[in-house]
């Protein structure tokens, strides 16, 4: 298969999920069951994947030579929906060297005592460097929001927190998106959509097997009756941020083999977007390469 026809392969299996503006978005209108049509048996989906790994290392490879983008992804999800699985998987082929992975829990006392974004900032992808966030920033939106009483933690101003908080909290993550991909930092944010059905399903499947009991907390069976909250609160993070420059995907997370392939597929795109190559060697360096196998070939 030749490469444009890959190309829009992938295309294919990313743009019913890529939302680059919010006009008009409805999480209702995205299936967490699909499977773009696809059929596909256990070992066709792993080929596919291993495919995209191996392709996204070899960008991965030339993003770390060229040194003048980094890639910050950006992962959200319910409880459950796979975060950890496809984040292992799709980034199963990167070099360690050029990646990092944050996991972001609950805030620590350092942490309120700043602005929200304080601790994310701190862990931005340097120049050829793949960033991860297992949650981020958005979680301001999302947690924060439903449980209205965390808000007090984080010790603002009553004057800061105005009626209009979470618009002017979405506003500055828009804002900010804005002016990483204006330095060259390219952000990918994958809302991973499970169905309520299928996060029970998971649930107990926890449960019956011992190995899985340590990823099990009681209050994320709590969360549960907060769903119809925290889908209007993505749906609000999704509408009022997603943009060309740092788009959302709205990926079905029912079946985990095609959410990693949607992802994996994204991430390829996006870094073939930016037509990465080696650095180009300058008559300096090739004379201080010439000198060196002239020196080799001296050695005895």
């Amino acid at each position: 298969m030749q490469r444009d026809e890959v190309l829009d392969r992938l295309e294919k299996y990313v743009k019913p999920f890529r939302i680059t503006s919010g006009k008009g978005f409805r999480l209702k209108h995205f299936d967490p069951g699909d499977t773009g049509g696809l059929r596909l048996d256990k070992s066709e989906a792993v080929e596919l994947l291993d495919r995209g790994t191996e392709w996204l290392a070899r960008e991965q490879e030339l993003l770390y030579a060229q040194d003048r983008w980094s890639l910050l992804l950006i992962f959200q999800a319910m409880d459950a929906a796979g975060k950890d699985s496809t984040i292992k998987h799709v980034m199963s082929g990167i070099n360690p060297q050029g990646c990092q992975v944050f996991s972001f829990k609950q805030p620590s006392a350092e942490d309120l005592d700043h602005d929200f974004l304080w601790r994310h900032v701190k862990c931005l992808p340097e120049r050829g460097q793949i960033g991860i966030f297992n949650r981020s920033y958005y979680e301001e939106v999302l947690v924060v929001r439903v449980h209205r009483d965390t808000l007090e933690e984080e010790k603002l101003p009553p004057q800061c927190v105005s009626k209009q908080i979470w618009a002017e909290r979405l506003a500055d993550m828009a804002h900010f998106e804005q002016y990483l991909a204006r330095q060259g930092t390219m952000v990918l944010k994958f809302f991973l959509h499970v169905s309520r059905a299928e996060q029970k399903k998971r649930f107990l499947e926890r449960l019956d097997k011992p190995e899985k009991h340590w990823k099990f907390a009681v209050s994320d069976v709590r969360e549960r009756a907060f769903w119809r909250h925290y889908m209007h609160a993505y749906e609000e993070a999704i509408r009022a941020t997603a943009s060309k420059q740092a788009p959302w995907f709205v990926v079905p997370a029912d079946n985990k083999w095609f959410t990693r392939l949607v992802v994996a597929a994204a991430v390829v795109q996006a870094l073939e977007g930016l037509d990465l190559s080696y650095p180009r060697i300058t008559a300096a360096k090739q004379k201080e390469l010439n000198a060196a196998r002239a020196m080799l070939a001296k050695e005895r």
